[in-house]
């Protein structure tokens, strides 16, 4: 956050009469020292100063406000109060309140001062005033006089069910540039109300409560929901416009910060005033918060593969290194070992070098500390003695944290299916598929790269092909971690709708992988295929419609209903990043989404974890006769 360079003053002495002229009467302190002030315009109320829009009619001059102290923040870099007028006009648009920055410093206020504000009106913007971000209105260099205190303040607005619009926003357009429609877009309400005291009462709580000390909460209970409490994110048109982040102005040492998780409920009446913030978008400051009632959801369990079906599952297991405390490793492996029932196959994503981000640029690379760690913790937890397969990266060319060198890889269960290692695969060869004497298909390299050298991998994980068979049937495994979100416009924020420019590098990397998909199938149009891992993008987006156009792939998330398709919590929106895509030559395939992490205060990583089990076709008959040959023959 910005920090601005002035900060405000307590001022003792009256303003002059002109200088409030239709504002609250205010009292004059006996004791008070005529002192100059800024000069100001006269006649201003709160809602002149708001306007109709986004931006204050009035950014730039200096004003002096009537209003009562309704918060105040007394932590971090910017505190300052917030002042509402308990006069309101009758126009919807115009918020009646505003934020009073007062820099580091404690303003010397009290909640439910009557005050007079003079200070120069400004837009905050996050990341600057070119960024996507929305701008919050509010006071700076400001001085005040305070009038009376222990005032009644205003009458809080009740955040009800039917009070926030459908639609998010308006289709196109810089809605910094557009007069606000509160009655029809919700980014609209919420500006409206923006810095005025606004409530919620038993309202469901969509997110885990976040390691920042934030809850999310719906302010419609029937929008969206999941079958576990959350709101599920659904399409780029279908936002859950209830959706409301709550952080609270309540000093911790008297009331700590509830721990929740998705499902549960805030039960009785949080009240507070509402900004606007870069990480989540409209939030209310709790002054008053309620409690927390547990809505008992627990972590699920997937069943245990049959013998004669092989489980392939994919888990995100968020910068695993070797220098993690071994709490991790073992949370990590209760996950693989109780709740996916120790799968046959484990696509690993975000799997960092031997001493993680605590080494940038030092040269190592090597992550078999890391890996070993895993696999122990595993077989400790009562899982099987997984051997593990993987390519270190070059130095800090894949993206993630500085210095970790993340990459993806493979754990397996060689008690139950085999890995074909074939040498040459390293950082930089790119893996191609070949076609046996027999015409089924193999590849160059085992495990190996996916076109490595492609500028659709630049800064971003390369993916891995790996090559397994199970009771003699080849199976092709591709292990992927796609280029993340990271420089995409907001949900929430001024352009509507937001440009999402890190999709670009996602479709092309969809397009490298599903040409090498291709490349399997025309070898042999009976491949057995999985694409699994941390693709970054929706179900509905343009990536996976590369990956399953024509039906090569089918994605495995769109099998569930609605309300289940989503592995991931972001901002209090269910959403799916990882997926799990197979060919049409899998046989009984069974899927599920096991949910262990996103929705839980305490987790492991905050991904959840899929899984697959099906049974492979033969592939290529002489293949298989030839596996059954040199098994049972003499």
């Amino acid at each position: 956050m910005t920090v601005h360079s002035r900060r405000a003053t307590r001022v003792v002495s009256a303003l002059s009469a002109t200088a409030v002229a239709g504002s609250l009467a205010l009292a004059t302190p006996a004791n008070a020292e005529p002192q100059s002030t800024p000069e100001a315009t006269a006649d201003s109320r709160i809602h002149d100063v708001q306007g109709t829009g986004r931006i204050s009619p009035m950014d730039g001059e200096t004003v002096t406000v009537p209003g009562v102290v309704t918060a105040k923040r007394q932590f971090g870099s910017a505190r300052g109060f917030w002042v509402q007028d308990p006069q309101p006009d009758d126009d919807p648009r115009t918020s009646e309140a505003l934020f009073v920055y007062n820099g580091d410093e404690t303003p010397d206020v009290a909640v439910g001062d009557e005050v007079s504000v003079t200070g120069e009106v400004g837009e905050y913007r996050p990341q600057g005033q070119d960024s996507a971000y929305q701008s919050s209105t509010q006071l700076t260099g400001a001085e005040w006089t305070v009038a009376s205190s222990g005032n009644e303040l205003p009458e809080a607005a009740r955040l009800t069910p039917d009070a926030v619009p459908e639609t998010l926003a308006p289709e196109e357009g810089d809605l910094d540039e557009l007069e606000l429609r509160p009655d029809k877009y919700a980014l609209d309400f919420w500006e409206a109300h923006e810095g005025e005291r606004v409530s919620v009462a038993d309202v469901p709580l969509i997110s885990r409560s976040t390691d920042y000390d934030e809850l999310y909460v719906t302010t419609k209970p029937e929008q969206n929901r999941t079958p576990r409490g959350g709101v599920v994110y659904g399409g780029y048109d279908d936002g859950n416009t209830g959706r409301l982040k709550i952080e609270s102005l309540i000093p911790f040492s008297e009331r700590p910060f509830p721990t929740a998780n998705v499902g549960d409920t805030l039960t009785g009446t949080t009240t507070g005033p509402l900004e606007y913030d870069q990480y989540g978008g409209y939030t209310m400051q709790a002054t008053e918060l309620g409690e927390v009632e547990s809505g008992g959801i627990e972590r699920e369990t997937t069943r245990e593969q049959r013998p004669s079906e092989l489980s392939v599952a994919t888990y995100n297991v968020e910068n695993l290194s070797a220098v993690d405390e071994q709490a991790k490793f073992d949370d990590l492996a209760e996950g693989i070992v109780k709740h996916l029932r120790s799968p046959d196959v484990v696509t690993l994503e975000e799997i960092q070098d031997n001493n993680g981000a605590d080494g940038n640029g030092d040269g190592v690379v090597a992550a078999d500390e890391t890996l070993d760690r895993f696999a122990e913790a595993i077989e400790a937890a009562g899982g099987p003695k997984y051997e593990y397969r993987q390519i270190d990266p070059q130095e800090l060319t894949d993206g993630g944290q500085p210095g970790g060198n993340i990459r993806v890889g493979f754990l397996f269960d060689p008690d139950r299916v085999s890995f074909v290692d074939r040498e040459g695969g390293d950082a930089t060869t790119a893996v191609e598929v070949e076609k046996t004497r027999r015409g089924a298909a193999k590849l160059s390299v085992s495990p190996g790269r996916i076109d490595p050298q492609h500028e659709a991998w630049d800064d971003s994980r390369k993916p891995l092909a790996g090559e397994f068979t199970f009771r003699g049937r080849t199976v092709f495994v591709v292990a992927n971690h796609f280029a993340s979100k990271g420089g995409d416009e907001p949900t929430h924020g001024r352009h509507q709708p937001p440009t999402r420019s890190s999709e670009k590098q996602r479709h092309q990397q969809a397009e490298v992988v599903r040409g090498f998909v291709d490349e399997l199938q025309q070898v042999q149009p009976n491949a057995n295929v999985v694409v699994a891992g941390d693709l970054n993008d929706f179900q509905f987006s343009d990536t996976l419609g590369t990956l399953t156009e024509g039906g090569a792939l089918t994605s495995l998330i769109d099998t569930l209903p609605a309300g289940e398709q989503y592995s991931y919590v972001y901002e209090g929106n269910s959403q799916v990043l990882d997926h799990i895509l197979v060919s049409d030559s899998l046989r009984r395939v069974d899927y599920d989404v096991v949910r262990i992490n996103a929705e839980f205060a305490e987790q492991a990583s905050d991904h959840d974890p899929q899984i697959v089990r099906f049974r492979p076709s033969a592939g290529h008959f002489l293949d298989y006769w030839d596996w059954f040959w040199s098994r049972f023959g003499r």
